[in-house]
């Protein structure tokens, strides 16, 4: 069993962190801890597991979300998820969209700690890799003092091995789920004396971070953190995870170096049937104030998509950039 270290997490964003773009992101970090996109119960038992769970060795260690309310299917579910060999097993207690919320998943369970606690101590019961959760600080006009607190206190007790929180309210009605990632104000302070209550349980903060450097000074105060969109919108910033959280060199060199080793994967997956778009278009903000970089989005958002386009098209697209070593200037400054 892998030691799951916290330390940086990339976090679950639904139709962004599927395999590709888990992959790509290893290329650049060996060690953050890589999460899926939330994967329902009632798919992982009822559909096609190997196309939702399949992943590659590469990507370890790696999390699958699920996402569901009923501690049996959770149970089952994460059972399977052990089976498929992931690292850890995180209950989705904080996605607002309306589709979930329908399903009885999701933010709204914050309105039942009691469920998600038996759902947590049905997953425990079930698997020996560790079991968490990624809330909100509250939803709606629930007042975050109380709630986050008693929340974390049900999860906790339950056996949860960490708490993720993403530290916004979730507004149920009335915002879409990207508003509830914008609009509702952040709150670090609340996490931050969560974990001064839970000094003994690993608490990790998500929401709203967008360097590396404004994720890495929370860690004084907590276990860990979690980079969403920014992890995803600039992956160029992943190289610079290694070196700033765990005190190692980055796996490669540079940022042309990652996406040139993202080649041969791009040919392997083509030959499954794979469409090339499928891959790159979780590349496309690699480069940052890299000469020619505007070329090489065009390129890939043009080219990647017509019918028969191979993995030629991504040399193509890199050699539109201009070839120096200030690809890792942006990183380093």
């Amino acid at each position: 069993m892998i030691d799951i270290n916290r330390k940086f997490c990339i976090a679950p964003m639904m139709d962004w962190t599927d395999r590709h773009c888990r992959f790509f992101h290893r290329l650049m970090t060996r060690r953050a801890l890589l999460y899926t996109e939330m994967v329902t119960t009632g798919a992982v038992i009822h559909g096609d597991r190997q196309r939702l769970l399949g992943f590659d060795p590469a990507e370890h260690p790696i999390a699958l979300q699920l996402g569901g309310s009923d501690p049996a299917a959770l149970a089952t579910s994460a059972s399977i998820g052990e089976g498929f060999g992931y690292d850890e097993i995180n209950l989705n207690v904080g996605c607002p969209s309306d589709r979930v919320q329908e399903g009885r998943f999701g933010a709204c369970l914050m309105l039942e700690p009691k469920l998600v606690a038996d759902s947590v101590a049905a997953m425990k019961a079930a698997v020996k890799v560790p079991v968490t959760v990624k809330c909100r600080i509250g939803v709606d006009d629930q007042d975050p003092e109380q709630v986050l607190f008693d929340f974390a206190r049900h999860v906790k007790d339950a056996g949860a091995d960490a708490l993720i929180v993403h530290a916004r309210k979730a507004w149920l009605k009335g915002l879409s789920p990207k508003e509830n990632r914008e609009v509702p104000p952040l709150d670090y302070a609340i996490v931050h004396r969560l974990k001064e209550a839970h000094s003994d349980w690993p608490i990790v903060l998500n929401g709203g971070l967008a360097s590396l450097e404004q994720a890495h000074a929370n860690l004084g105060k907590l276990d860990g953190v979690m980079l969403g969109r920014a992890a995803y919108q600039e992956p160029w910033q992943l190289l610079g995870v290694d070196p700033l959280f765990y005190g190692e060199a980055a796996p490669v060199a540079s940022t042309k170096e990652a996406a040139l080793a993202l080649i041969p994967y791009i040919e392997e997956e083509m030959a499954k049937g794979v469409r090339l778009n499928s891959i790159t278009r979780h590349v496309l903000g690699l480069f940052r104030a890299v000469p020619g970089a505007r070329a090489f989005r065009r390129h890939l958002s043009v080219e990647a998509v017509k019918p028969g386009a191979s993995a030629a098209v991504m040399a193509d697209a890199l050699a539109l950039l201009v070839d120096s070593s200030a690809d890792m200037a942006h990183i380093a400054a």
